[in-house]
């Protein structure tokens, strides 16, 4: 089976979609090809996301990631997640579609943005699930 290609957008692809990428990226390499967009960039990725997944899964976005607008994801999506941003996304062609509803931990403490890790992970692994079990069809 090909890799199901999986983009997740926020506005500034600076947190939660880039936490969601490398999580994809180093848990579910085998399955998801993963990717990231906002509507808006950022010089930078959310320091504080960049130093909690460090910690966490070893991976330095820094080096591995950077802040992208939608425009260059790939034309051919099998999911696209939408992390919660409240604000309407543009149509993004793809197979399959949800959002996420996650709060940005911005500026707040370490604790949000270990829950909102925590979050990404759990939702990860469910919709790796839902799609190997045929909930979610990607045709």
């Amino acid at each position: 089976m090909d890799k199901i290609k999986v983009a997740f957008v926020c506005v500034h692809n600076s947190c939660r979609s880039q936490i969601a990428e490398a999580i994809a990226k180093v848990k579910h390499h085998d399955f998801f090809d993963a990717y990231s967009g906002g509507t808006e960039t950022k010089p930078e990725i959310n320091q504080d996301a960049v130093r909690i997944i460090k910690e966490r899964y070893g991976i330095d976005m820094n080096k591995t990631q950077s802040s992208k607008l939608i425009g260059e994801l790939p034309n051919d999506l099998d999911v696209l997640i939408t992390m919660g941003c409240n604000v309407e996304c543009p149509y993004l062609p793809c197979k399959y579609r949800e959002d996420w509803g996650l709060d940005d931990p911005s500026g707040l403490d370490d604790e949000a943005f270990y829950e909102t890790e925590r979050l990404i992970d759990e939702k990860l692994a469910s919709l790796r699930k839902r799609i190997e079990n045929g909930t979610i069809q990607l045709k």
